[in-house]
């Protein structure tokens, strides 16, 4: 219940994208502008950011609203787990991002490692499918599922890219400190229990 405001700033604001995607009249859409920015008044008000910064981050899509989908590619090397250390908060994560219009999934892990940690991978399992609300993720306006996909390496050098300060190879017991906006130490955990058992089946929620 800790962040029951962050759910009905988050509902209200995809019942006012969908409502603005579908009004066909000037009444409707006011109505439904009203509630939109009473959603970015919630969120301002909780977290101490400008409005204007809210709209603009939170309020600048249109059509009907979806989840994000964020994908990262899992990749082992003599045991270990690949990372990559972000420039953002200087922590470490699995290499991934946001979904690409236009590429598979599996494109997407493969594009996103090449670019974040150097390496040639080739994607080969859906492991998870993870609704990130499920997960002891820090609270996010955007509701986002998340996919993690086994990828081989076939080629490249571990190098650092743009968004990325640094790259290694970690063990279990070796973790370093996480990006738990991007995945957090229970997640890693399991995705080490699929390179120990290819046959375990994949995880959703």
């Amino acid at each position: 219940m800790e962040y029951y405001w962050l759910d009905i700033a988050k509902k209200l604001q995809a019942l006012a994208q969908s409502g603005l995607a579908y009004s066909n009249n000037q009444y409707d859409t006011e109505r439904y502008e009203e509630l939109r920015n009473i959603s970015a008044d919630i969120m301002a008000k909780y977290t101490d950011i400008e409005v204007k910064t809210i709209k603009d981050l939170f309020c600048n899509e249109t059509g009907y609203q979806t989840p994000k989908v964020d994908i990262r590619g899992v990749v082992f090397r003599d045991h270990k787990i690949l990372m990559v250390r972000e420039k953002l908060d200087g922590a470490w994560a699995l290499p991934g991002g946001w979904a690409d219009i236009g590429l598979t999934p599996g494109e997407v892990a493969a594009k996103e490692t090449k670019e974040e940690a150097g390496l040639v991978v080739k994607p080969t399992k859906l492991l998870a499918i993870y609704d990130k609300k499920c997960h002891p993720h820090p609270p996010s306006p955007f509701h986002v599922y998340k996919i993690f996909i086994m990828c081989e390496i076939i080629g490249g050098t571990a190098a650092a890219g743009l968004e990325t300060s640094d790259v290694g190879f970690f063990g279990l017991n070796e973790l370093p400190e996480l990006s738990v906006e991007r995945n957090t130490e229970s997640q890693l955990r399991t995705m080490f229990e699929y390179h120990k058992n290819t046959y375990k089946e994949a995880l959703f929620d």
